[in-house]
C-alpha cells in the first residue's frame, strides 16, 4: 500500500512539473487565437488543480505518518480536507468557465453579494448541510468509526461527506442521515462516552407463562458463558411499562469493556432466551391441561 501512495505521488509530481513548464514557457503562443489562449486557460487550470492536490495528497500522507495511521485510512480531519479540496476545485471550474466565455471577472465580484444572495435562497439547505458537515467534522462530535445514535438510528459512523454521514446499522444496512439533520439531532457517541451500559428491550404478551424472577434467572444463565466481560453484580431485569396486551421489559447488564461485537452476539443470544423460554413454559402448560 505504500509503495502504492509513493507511485501516486511520483506521477502527481512528474505531472505538475510537466504543466509548469508548458505554462511559464507560454508553449500554445504559436497557435492562432483563440486557441492559444484556450489552451493556455486549460494548462493553468490543471496546473493549479494539479498542483493544489499534489500538496495536500503530500500534508495528508505526513499526518498520516505522524498518526501512525495506515496508507489510505480516514478520520475527521482527512475527510475535511477533502470536502475543502472539492469546494476550492469547483469555485475554480466556475471561474474557469468563466474566463473562457469572455466573462469579466472583476464585474463577477462587483456583483457577487447579489448573486450570493439568490443562490442563498435557492439552495439553502444545501449549503446549510455543508457547513453543518464542516462543523461536524472539525468538531470532536462524531469521528469515523464512532458508534453513534443519531435520533432514532444508531450505527458506526463510516463515513463523513461534503453533505452527508454514513451510518453502518447493527443489520448491515448503510444509511445516509443530511448533516444538517445530525447537527441539529439529539446525538449519543457511545464510543467517546464509553458507555458499557447495555439495555436490550422487549415486549411478551400479558399471558406469558412463568415469572419475571425466572425469566430473569433463565437469561443471566443463557450469558454465563460470558462471565468474565460482564460485571456479575450488574444484571437487573426490569418493568419499563405494563400495557392491556403486553408487558415491556428492558435486560440490562454492564461490560467490562466496550464491545460492539460481543454486544451484538449478546443480545442474539438474549433475544433467543427469551422465545425458549416462552416456548418451554408454553408446552408445561400444555401438557398439564
Amino acid at each position: 500500500m505504500r509503495q502504492k501512495v509513493l507511485v501516486r505521488l511520483l506521477a502527481k509530481f512528474i505531472l505538475v512539473a510537466i504543466l509548469s513548464v508548458l505554462w511559464w514557457q507560454n508553449t500554445f503562443d504559436a497557435l492562432p487565437d483563440p486557441w492559444s489562449r484556450f489552451m493556455q486557460d486549460v494548462v493553468g487550470f490543471l496546473l493549479f488543480a494539479g498542483g493544489l492536490n499534489l500538496i495536500i495528497s503530500v500534508m495528508m500522507l505526513m499526518y498520516r505518518i505522524r498518526k501512525e495511521m495506515r496508507f489510505g485510512a480516514q478520520d475527521n480531519i482527512t475527510s475535511g480536507v477533502q470536502n475543502i479540496y472539492v469546494l476550492i476545485i469547483a469555485m475554480a471550474v466556475v471561474f474557469f468557465l468563466l474566463d473562457l466565455w469572455g466573462v469579466d471577472i472583476k464585474t463577477v465580484f462587483t456583483s457577487l453579494s447579489i448573486v450570493a444572495a439568490a443562490i442563498a435562497i435557492v439552495s439553502r439547505e444545501f449549503i446549510s448541510s455543508i457547513i453543518a458537515g464542516f462543523v461536524i467534522v472539525f468538531s470532536k462530535q462524531l469521528s469515523i468509526g464512532d458508534y453513534v445514535r443519531i435520533g432514532d438510528l444508531k450505527g458506526k459512523v463510516v463515513d463523513l461527506s461534503l453533505t452527508k454521514l454514513a451510518l453502518l446499522s447493527e443489520d448491515e444496512d448503510l444509511i445516509f442521515i443530511s448533516n444538517d439533520k445530525a447537527y441539529h439531532g439529539d446525538i449519543i457517541n457511545f464510543t467517546k462516552g464509553e458507555i458499557k451500559r447495555v439495555s436490550i428491550p422487549f415486549e411478551l404478551g400479558t399471558q406469558f407463562e412463568g415469572t419475571v424472577e425466572q425469566l430473569e434467572e433463565n437469561l443471566i444463565k443463557e450469558l454465563e458463558i460470558y462471565r468474565d466481560e460482564i460485571d456479575p453484580k450488574s444484571f437487573n431485569l426490569r418493568i419499563v411499562e405494563i400495557k392491556k396486551d403486553s408487558i415491556l421489559f428492558k435486560f440490562q447488564y454492564t461490560l467490562d469493556k466496550l464491545d460492539r461485537v460481543l454486544e451484538k452476539e449478546i443480545k442474539r443470544k438474549t433475544a433467543r432466551r427469551v422465545l425458549n423460554f416462552i416456548k418451554v413454559h408454553s408446552t408445561l402448560k400444555d401438557e398439564v391441561d
